[in-house]
């Protein structure tokens, strides 16, 4: 018999990092098509701290309407607790990682020690690495992955009219900008895989890390502009996006592509149209097929998650203030005793 209570980390307002709550809670409900987990580790991810602070940054009539308390995040890893009465692929015992419901807003998801996942979201964890590490892959290494490599999915993208189009990486000259940060050390290895040369841009204290992952050649952005020395390339991932990811429209030869991570404040349209240039984001969506394709290439070390840092779950304040400090390694990870 399941207890009825957990603990959790829930917010009741919008706000800071100091409006994050470690509180009993109701235990998640388990539908027929869904999985418990016993989570042992959350991986940290800015849409966390978006929707803790009511996602500000978009137009008021894009802004999420909630019913508070909310449970945040979106990646876990844990052990199976029990199974809905239509699933067959999973058991209780079983080692699970997952990006949780995204994109849905609102829904009790994952800063909790329990949570209910829809099956068809879940993979079985990858072998000989802990959770700690699994946690922080999925939806870094999913954006990455469904950016550069394969979609996956058919959902539109209320950004842009066009279905994002990943381009051949092999031979090409990839600059991946916000390398150290979690989608960008995965977007690095992710281009080495598929046979790219790699430029790396993020601050020198990173450079052999980057390496160490696979990166050709590293830009120190403290020292050198990467967009003043960076010529001819074939595609550039700007893991940061936003308002300045127009400068890197230069860097990209005709018939070349740029991937804004983040790309609300691009307002180069035109420039790139006149360039030959191709600018294309999507929104990154859970999928379990994904992730079960992805498990093998984290357990032989093809892809490996970087640790920042780690928190246990009752002190999801002090992560959010530890990224809110930027300049992170990999990724922030909450554990669950």
């Amino acid at each position: 018999m399941l207890q009825e209570t957990m603990k959790a980390v829930r917010i009741h307002a919008f706000g800071g990092p100091e409006v994050l709550r470690y509180e009993d809670a109701p235990m998640p409900p388990v539908g027929r098509d869904e999985v418990l987990v016993r989570v042992h580790a959350i991986g940290l991810n800015p849409p966390d701290w978006y929707l803790r602070d009511g996602y500000r940054a978009l137009p008021p009539e894009w802004r999420p309407q909630v019913s508070f308390p909310i449970v945040l995040g979106t990646d876990i890893s844990g052990v199976v607790a029990a199974v809905g009465e239509e699933v067959s692929d999973f058991a209780v015992g079983d080692a699970v990682y997952s990006m949780v419901r995204f994109f849905s807003v609102g829904e009790s998801r994952a800063y909790a020690e329990y949570v209910s996942v829809p099956a068809a979201q879940l993979a079985q964890k990858p072998a000989g690495i802990d959770h700690v590490h699994a946690a922080g892959a999925p939806m870094s290494l999913l954006t990455a992955w469904q950016f550069m490599v394969e979609v996956g999915h058919g959902e539109p993208d209320p950004l842009q009219p066009h279905r994002h189009e990943p381009v051949p990486l092999a031979g090409k000259t990839v600059l991946v900008n916000g390398a150290a940060g979690g989608v960008g050390h995965l977007a690095v290895q992710v281009a080495k895989l598929k046979g790219a040369r790699v430029i790396a841009v993020a601050s020198g204290r990173h450079e052999s890390m980057l390496r160490d992952l696979g990166a050709d050649d590293v830009i120190d952005y403290t020292r050198t502009a990467a967009e003043d020395i960076a010529r001819d390339l074939d595609l550039v991932v700007d893991a940061v996006g936003g308002p300045t990811t127009g400068r890197f429209l230069k860097t990209l030869k005709r018939g070349g592509s740029l991937f804004p991570i983040y790309p609300l404040g691009f307002s180069g349209a035109d420039e790139a149209a006149s360039l030959g240039i191709t600018v294309s984001a999507v929104q990154v969506r859970s999928s379990g097929a994904q992730l079960a394709e992805l498990a093998p290439l984290l357990a032989d070390r093809s892809f490996r998650v970087v640790i920042d840092s780690t928190f246990p779950l009752a002190d999801a304040r002090e992560a959010h203030e530890r990224a809110a400090k930027g300049h992170i390694q990999g990724k922030i990870v909450l554990t669950v005793a």
